[in-house]
């Protein structure tokens, strides 16, 4: 979710409605309390986007404070939180260079946002951030996509999404050198009669389990689970997205 900005912040909840924000919630809480995370503790919800997430752990007890790149995407979020009226603190930062007044108890960073960073080196220094602001025993819970997600699913496959008030092509470019995915997005509003165009353009990269375990051991944490996205199952073949529950050590 990190990285939007300009007019397809504008966009993005609309074109996010399938997403089962109260579903992944619920799972993030449960997860916490099986793997004796802090529920009324501190949980730092990394690249929140407009805070539909980071909404629904806030009403669900959690001390949320969201982080996100893109000051578009945060005005989205601190407009739900006037609605709301819940207690989120929202910080403008790059997950990158994150830096926290104390230590956290649960992070979070969901929807693929892992997967938005450059390169492997990058991955790194976000996990060792994580690991440094982490409370001792604190945990991590994040997502990332799978090859097959990457391979056959978004693959080189174009898309179209049609709203009321605008409609957004998607295009895919898969490459089979790093089974990466560069992404772009048109959007086009209807503006009486005429269209106003948005374009955005991104760089989904993959990695494999064994990386990802690896970057979280070199950051001091551990791998506890694995599962397949937001369910109980763990992940199989079919799987087009893995969840990880990580411990500091």
């Amino acid at each position: 979710m990190s990285g939007y900005g300009g007019g397809f912040a504008y966009f993005y909840d609309r074109l996010t409605e399938n997403v089962p924000y109260e579903e992944m919630a619920a799972r993030i809480a449960e997860l916490t309390e099986r793997f004796g995370g802090k529920r009324d503790g501190i949980l730092l919800d990394l690249a929140c986007g407009t805070g539909s997430l980071s909404e629904r752990l806030a009403g669900l007890g959690f001390d949320v404070i969201g982080v996100d790149g893109s000051e578009e995407m945060l005005n989205i979020a601190l407009d739900k939180k006037f609605d709301s009226g819940l207690p989120i603190q929202y910080l403008r930062q790059d997950m990158r260079a994150l830096d926290m007044f104390g230590t956290i108890d649960v992070t979070v960073c969901a929807l693929d946002s892992i997967n938005h960073l450059a390169d492997k080196a990058e991955v790194r220094e976000v996990f060792e951030k994580v690991s440094l602001f982490c409370d001792p025993g604190g945990l991590f819970i994040f997502d990332v996509n799978t090859l097959r997600k990457h391979r056959d699913v978004l693959a080189d496959n174009a898309f179209i999404y049609s709203f009321e008030d605008f409609y957004c092509g998607w295009q895919n470019e898969y490459d089979k050198a790093d089974s990466s995915v560069h992404i772009w997005l048109d959007i086009f509003e209807s503006n009486d009669g005429a269209y106003r165009r948005y374009s955005e353009d991104f760089r989904e990269i993959y990695l494999s389990h064994e990386e990802i375990t690896e970057l979280i051991t070199q950051a001091g944490m551990t791998v506890l689970a694995v599962y397949d996205g937001y369910t109980d199952r763990p992940p199989d073949d079919m799987s087009e997205r893995t969840v990880y529950v990580c411990r500091k050590a």
